[in-house]
């Protein structure tokens, strides 16, 4: 099992091959204007925090590729990628590394 840096709760997932555990940033709750938003009006958030990483895909001939980016890192990635998972109250999203765009400095 694998400790959820945030909350000091256990995550009860733990990613294989190439895949990674992101949990999703907070989407914003009004416009720079001061207007709010309502929720079905919000685009989708496309960055987050990397909770897990998977071991990292084969290659062909058995040996293990390198994961791009590492637990704790904020990543941008693409507006549809992963599949979305909830657990307690929090989003999550697990996805290839491949579906990773950017490390936020």
């Amino acid at each position: 099992m694998l400790k959820n840096i945030l909350h000091g709760g256990i995550v009860l997932l733990k990613p294989l091959g190439d895949r990674v555990i992101v949990e999703v940033a907070e989407e914003e709750e009004q416009t720079v204007g001061g207007i709010v938003l309502a929720s079905n009006a919000k685009e989708k958030p496309q960055t987050g925090k990397v909770i897990a990483v998977g071991a990292g895909a084969l290659s062909p001939d058995g040996k293990r590729l390198p994961m791009s980016v590492a637990e704790g890192d904020v990543v941008m990635y693409d507006k549809y990628a992963g599949s979305e998972v909830k657990y307690e109250g929090q989003k999550y999203l697990v996805m290839h590394d491949k579906d990773i765009m950017a490390i936020v400095k």
